[in-house]
């Protein structure tokens, strides 16, 4: 079950992802606008598809997870700012990649460990 929600969320964040790289490409405001939302999806649909890969495994579910998350989140600021949001919000941004390389490291760990 936890697997099948956590897919559910990998499709959903893979759509955004190619829906703000698509406006970034065709309706962004700026040359900036378009980079953050370049990049935001970028990072965003690459998670998507390594959780997918990930949860294959019962033990890399939780770092698929947290690989989601801070994809999720290390985007959303992005998109944000793009959106017309205060710079600001890109101080919330490295969260974001913490939370990706932390879940990368717990892959590792347990790959490593032969839990996977």
């Amino acid at each position: 079950m936890v697997e099948s929600r956590t897919a559910g969320l990998a499709a959903l964040s893979a759509a955004i992802a190619v829906g703000a790289a698509a406006f970034g490409a065709h309706a962004a405001s700026s040359a900036k606008a378009a980079e953050w939302l370049q990049t935001g999806g970028h990072y965003q649909l690459v998670h998507a598809v390594a959780a997918l890969l990930l949860i294959r495994w019962p033990a890399l579910v939780r770092p698929a997870q947290l690989l989601l998350v801070g994809s999720m989140l290390f985007a959303a600021t992005l998109y944000a700012m793009a959106l017309g949001a205060p710079r600001w919000f890109g101080a919330i941004t490295p969260i974001g990649g913490v939370l990706m390389i932390a879940g990368w490291l717990w892959a590792a760990w347990s790959l490593f460990r032969g839990r996977a």
